[in-house]
Order: structure tokens, then C-alpha cells, then sequence
């Protein structure tokens, strides 16, 4: 294969699985939500080898080799063999993943259902909106929802409260974002209300990472999405960071369309499913708990 294989001889397989997930688990603990996603590592009883291009790996995934995994966000897609490791927190498995899609085929990733809705397309998309600005993103949102109480002050952007949890933690030029605002009442005489994100984004890929591996980090423990927690909507160069239903169905009206992460999700006939910048991922004006009218 021209070189495209490293070889590795292990004299104690469950200390070398334990190793590559400590590295895995101190890349995350860093920032990279991803690290060890795309996992190259082929283990045997006594050797591991990993493959520095897809398409080796996609030969290799035809063996009796097995793919060592330790991403705690990872999880087998149906159809594939799925073994546990030698050490917790760790699977093996024949999948191949690849954020260019160039991997093993994923069946779970949802399917566009066709436009059999007034107003949705039967091909193609409708597009996505833009904006040049903080001020012109929050002009363009203005229907949706209240922003009679705006900031940029980053003090006031970076809060959180009990009842708001942005998408986006930490420096937000980490996730791509490049301008961020603030609509709602941080705090003050009274509890935090009406907190909604602003984003102008200037590497989407990026951010859509990201927020996948935050929601796959929320879905672990029961398979749900935390209350508090914020969806993303997102348009070509913008997002939205919001808890609220109904400020979510206005931002769908304007053609935003939210980051859905979840395995296995698939949405009926009508609705909008467009392919993400993030492997495993759809954009989507669906959801199941609040379907639109």
C-alpha cells in the first residue's frame, strides 16, 4: 500500500488501549471534542496497525482487524460488528468513520424525505440565510424574537444562567465564531430571562463540530437533550444559540435550520434535511418535541 501503513508490536494489548485512550481523553479535556472520532487504530491480539489514508482503512475494515475507538460521543451505527475493547470507555468495531464521507457508508444518517409540503422544495434547498454584521443579524432575527435588550459586551455574552446554556463555551473564535451578541436579561433585580445567542461565524465547519460533539457529549448519559441547553440554527455565515421553542419556529420561517446530531434521527415527508458541514449530521427545520404547523 505504498507506505500507508504504521505497524505497531504490543507486548501488553490492554496497556497499549489504555494508553491511546488517555491521549484521546487528554486531547478532549483540551478542547478537541473530535479527537479520536475518525480513529485509524486497527488492533489484533498482539499488534495494531493505522492506516494513514480512508481507503487502506476501508481494506483493513474487511478483516479480522477491529477499529479501537475511545471518543465517549462515538457510537456504532447499525449494521456494523461492535466488540468491547480491553479497557472501559473504549469499543472496537469494523466502521470506518470519515468527516469528508469518504468512510464507511453510515445507514443511521438520515435521508431528505422529499417536499411533499407547501413551500418546501421536492429537490434542491431553499437556501439559507446571510449577514454582514452583528447589526444586520440582529435586524434579520428581529421577527422571531424580543431583542429590545441587546449587548456585544463580552462580559454580558459570556454569562450562562440556571435556566440558559449557550451552544458555544469558552473563546468563541476556538469555534469559529467571530462577532457574538447578547438578546435577553442576563441577570440584574431578577433571574436571568429571554437569552438568545448572536453569532457571525467565520469558519462553520468549525462550529458545527464542535456543537456535535457538545450535543453527543449531552445525549451520552440518557439520550436526551438537557432543557437548558441551547439548539443552533444556523444560515451561511450566522447561527443562533436558543432554548426557546417558539423563537426557534420563527428562525425556521426565516430559513434557518437547526444542527441535529442525533443517531438515527430521520424527519417525515415536508420537511427540510440538508446535509451538514459535520459528518453524522443534518441541518433541519424538524423536531420532534415542537413539529411545525
Amino acid at each position: 500500500m505504498h507506505g500507508e501503513l504504521i505497524f505497531y508490536v504490543a507486548s501488553d494489548m490492554k496497556e497499549f488501549q489504555e494508553r491511546y485512550k488517555q491521549k484521546v481523553m487528554a486531547a478532549i479535556a483540551a478542547g478537541e471534542g473530535a479527537s479520536g472520532l475518525n480513529s485509524r487504530v486497527f488492533v489484533g491480539k498482539s499488534f495494531a496497525v493505522t492506516p494513514t489514508q480512508t481507503k487502506s482503512a476501508l481494506a483493513l475494515a474487511r478483516s479480522d482487524l477491529r477499529i479501537l475507538t475511545c471518543n465517549p460521543t462515538f457510537a456504532v451505527p447499525e449494521g456494523y460488528k461492535k466488540e468491547k475493547a480491553l479497557v472501559d470507555g473504549c469499543v472496537l468495531s469494523d466502521f470506518v468513520n470519515s468527516s469528508d464521507g469518504s468512510g464507511s457508508p453510515n445507514l443511521q444518517t438520515p435521508q431528505d424525505a422529499g417536499g411533499q409540503k407547501p413551500g418546501q422544495p421536492g429537490q434542491g434547498s431553499l437556501g439559507l440565510p446571510r449577514a454582514g454584521s452583528i447589526q444586520e443579524l440582529k435586524s434579520l432575527v428581529g421577527p422571531a424574537m424580543d431583542c429590545s435588550h441587546f449587548t456585544t459586551v463580552p462580559t454580558e455574552v459570556a454569562v450562562e444562567s440556571i435556566d440558559y446554556e449557550p451552544v458555544v463555551q469558552g473563546a468563541p473564535l476556538d469555534w469559529g465564531v467571530t462577532g457574538r451578541a447578547l438578546c435577553g436579561v442576563p441577570a440584574g433585580a431578577q433571574r436571568a430571562h429571554d437569552l438568545t445567542w448572536l453569532d457571525t461565524v467565520g469558519d462553520m465547519k468549525t462550529l458545527q463540530a464542535k456543537a456535535k460533539a457538545a450535543q453527543l457529549a449531552d445525549l451520552k448519559d440518557d439520550g436526551k437533550l438537557k432543557a437548558t441547553a441551547s439548539r443552533l440554527l444556523v444560515g451561511e455565515n450566522i447561527a443562533v444559540e436558543t432554548n426557546d421553542p417558539a423563537v426557534r419556529s420563527g428562525l425556521y420561517q426565516q430559513q434557518f435550520l437547526y444542527l441535529n446530531c442525533v443517531p438515527g434521527f430521520s424527519a417525515p415527508a415536508g420537511y427540510r434535511l440538508e446535509r451538514s458541514q459535520a459528518d453524522g449530521c443534518v441541518l433541519t427545520n424538524y423536531e420532534p418535541g415542537h413539529p411545525a404547523g
